[in-house]
């Protein structure tokens, strides 16, 4: 093809525009596991899961498009203020998060929980789950408080990782956790040595 014939293309091919997302979402390799971070367009945090193979990374992704949005692309750069500030409080640099968490994905008694869980248990302290339910009005549902928690759509954000079994972390058992117990005894030491500061 000759350069004139080049030039006859008008315009100039160029990639295609895609349309704004709904959802955007980007995969982080974090001191505490890879986490699912997906964020709404109008800027609210509607994942933060752990996702330690591509099987649970679709499973988020198809969650959040069957509840959300089915509009969900991978763009990091619109994640890049949670990002930020995860990496900033998993340093011990901060103590919170600006990003508002939507729960839309969490059940009706989830959102109660980790409602409750957010108003209840500041950075450095933590509970157990029977203390939790007896401040969300529910003092038998120990057991379904850790369900809920066990299916936080909003981990590290929603501080799950506060609550502990009854007697505290005896023995080193902090009790489950959607990143690990190792993940959780991570989180628990660097707010107790934050906090003491």
């Amino acid at each position: 093809m000759t350069a004139s014939a080049l030039s006859s293309f008008d315009p100039p091919l160029r990639p295609p525009l895609l349309p704004e997302s709904d959802v955007s979402y980007a995969v982080e390799d974090t001191a505490v596991g890879r986490l699912l971070l997906a964020m709404t367009a109008d800027g609210r945090l509607v994942t933060s899961a752990y996702v330690p193979d591509s099987a649970a990374e679709s499973a988020w992704l198809q969650r959040v498009a069957d509840v959300v949005s089915p509009r969900v692309l991978r763009h990091p750069s619109r994640l890049d203020q949670v990002r930020r500030e995860l990496a900033a409080y998993l340093d011990g640099r901060a103590t919170g998060f600006s990003v508002t968490p939507d729960l839309a994905l969490a059940s009706a008694f989830q959102r109660s929980v980790l409602t409750g869980l957010a108003t209840q248990v500041g950075y450095g302290a933590s509970t157990t789950y029977g203390e939790l339910a007896a401040a969300i009005a529910r003092p038998g549902a120990a057991r379904a408080v850790g369900s809920a928690l066990g299916a936080n759509p909003v981990c590290v954000v929603v501080p799950c990782h506060r609550v502990l079994p009854a007697g505290g972390s005896v023995d080193g058992n902090v009790g489950g956790y959607a990143g690990g117990p190792a993940a959780k005894s991570y989180l628990l030491a660097l707010e107790a040595g934050r906090s003491a500061q």
